[in-house]
């Protein structure tokens, strides 16, 4: 029995990658072929596998979506992030609690809900989901203009901690009506207040560790921050925080620190994050009854457009009024309100508490999430360049070396681009006094790479591979006519 669990288990996750391929192709979301592919080796599919276990999803759930965002943060550049932490901060907050009231108001009348039901189903609904941002944005190659990447990223990563505080607080107020304001908005701030703490601390300690232990063994790396990513959780969790926003903050503050084995990490836990993806909305595909989706696909269908064209618009609009941004970028980052997983293992918590009417909240739920990400993520490249928002991508460069910071080594390796009116072009290398601490590597010119002498001569749109150290780094950057680092990038090889 174990071996033909294990078999169908294999031939799931190993379609799931082949059918990755069209979504590469065809441009259709792989989240979405994740979930249809789900839903067809369940028991109303042709697979015959029969799953209806809400409490089981829901910890599936969870920990997949605790190491999809850990993954997420930890591939954030906090340079990009920072300049838009604002504008993050406010859709995260003010634009989750605005849509989710918005879709509430309109959901309440038309599926005759109660209105506390009503506003259950807009909050469960109310954020934008990480996994399928992030797989979008990151897997398709689409290059933004301005800040909307790094944006749509902090939003979609920051903002699944409000969503849950609403969805359990309506859950509470719906079980114990006795639940006042004043309850709801000290909760707000501790879990908040704990999750931006012990993520922050915890980041620090998880690269304070990994740099300290000495590790004999490289595969014990990611065993201990893979341990870390769930002590973070659970820490946080147990002491009445976010666990969710910890583990998101954890990934971006251990992100901007050097640490030894980094890419191999980054690596490990990236590929980690499309297991737990695949896993996810396997078994969310597998949790709902296709059968079921029928009978309320008219009112599911309603109501993902009033989420598309009304809520999720009137939630950004009204976040972003003092960003600056125009209204071409608010209108993009409207659209790209993509719903996926979150959505769905929140609706798995009224069933656990036996909420009213909430099996027909959870079909309603996979219906919205699945003409989300089918009408919305399809089109995401197409919106782009229609609002005129796009700009050719601009893939990361495959290096022949690769280079393993140990102790000892104070220096890292960085890549530079030299622009056109740099001083340096046209000059050989020994010509430039560069210090003695900044050493070129190598040179990648066009599709070719360079080993560098004293007499190699630099040209303009040169990318150089060195490896130096951080003052050294900035004398030659002034040299080389690099205004504050610019062109310098920390994800070099390691």
């Amino acid at each position: 029995m174990n071996e033909w669990i294990m078999i169908g288990v294999a031939l799931l996750l190993l379609t799931s990658v082949l059918v990755s391929k069209i979504s590469d192709r065809f441009g259709v979301p792989a989240l979405l072929l994740f979930l249809i592919l789900g839903m067809l080796a369940g028991s109303d599919g042709p697979g015959g596998i029969y799953f209806d276990d809400p409490a089981l999803a829901q910890t599936i759930g969870v920990v997949a979506l605790v190491l999809i965002l850990f993954s997420g943060g930890l591939d954030t550049e906090w340079t990009q992030v920072k300049p838009v932490l604002k504008e993050g901060i406010l859709l995260a907050t003010l634009g989750v609690l605005m849509t989710a009231v918005v879709l509430g108001i309109c959901a309440t009348p038309l599926i005759n809900l109660t209105w506390k039901e009503g506003l259950l189903l807009g909050a469960i609904v109310s954020s934008t989901d990480a996994a399928a941002v992030f797989s979008v944005l990151r897997s398709r190659g689409i290059s933004l203009k301005g800040k909307l990447k790094p944006l749509l990223e902090l939003e979609s990563g920051s903002n699944d901690p409000m969503a849950i505080f609403l969805t359990l607080g309506l859950i509470q107020w719906l079980t114990q009506p006795s639940t006042s304001l004043g309850d709801w908005l000290v909760l707000f701030v501790r879990q908040m207040g704990i999750g931006a703490i012990l993520g922050y601390g915890m980041g620090k300690a998880i690269g304070f560790l990994i740099n300290r232990l000495r590790l004999g063994y490289e595969g014990l790396y990611p065993v201990l921050t893979l341990a870390s990513v769930f002590l973070t959780f659970g820490l946080t969790s147990v002491l009445g925080g976010s666990g969710f926003l910890a583990v998101y903050l954890a990934g971006i503050v251990l992100g901007q620190q050097d640490f030894i084995h980094k890419r191999s990490l980054m690596r490990f836990h990236d590929g980690l994050a499309w297991l737990m993806q695949i896993t996810m909305f396997l078994t969310l595909g597998l949790l709902v009854f296709p059968s079921r989706l029928v009978p309320i696909a008219g009112i599911g269908m309603v109501i993902a457009l009033i989420l598309m064209f009304l809520a999720r618009p009137v939630g950004v609009l009204i976040s972003l009024l003092p960003s600056g941004l125009s209204w071409r970028e608010k209108m993009f980052v409207s659209w790209v309100g993509l719903r996926g997983a979150v959505p769905i293992i929140l609706a798995t918590f009224p069933l656990l508490a036996r909420v009213p009417h909430a099996d027909l909240i959870f079909n309603v739920i996979f219906f919205v999430v699945l003409t989300s990400v089918l009408l919305q993520g399809t089109s995401i490249p197409m919106v782009a360049r229609w609002l005129g928002l796009d700009t050719p991508a601009q893939p990361r460069r495959a290096y022949p070396i690769e280079f393993t910071p140990m102790h000892g080594i104070e220096g890292e390796l960085k890549e530079l681009t030299l622009p056109a009116d740099s001083p340096a072009v046209g000059k050989a290398i020994v010509e430039l006094g560069l210090p003695p601490e900044f050493l070129i590597v190598l040179i990648a010119r066009g599709k070719a790479f360079i080993i560098p002498s004293g007499g190699t001569v630099l040209q303009g749109g040169d990318t150089l591979l060195v490896l130096t150290d951080r003052p050294s780094l900035e004398q030659a950057c002034a040299r080389l006519g690099l205004k504050g680092n610019a062109g310098a990038r920390a994800d070099a090889p390691d």
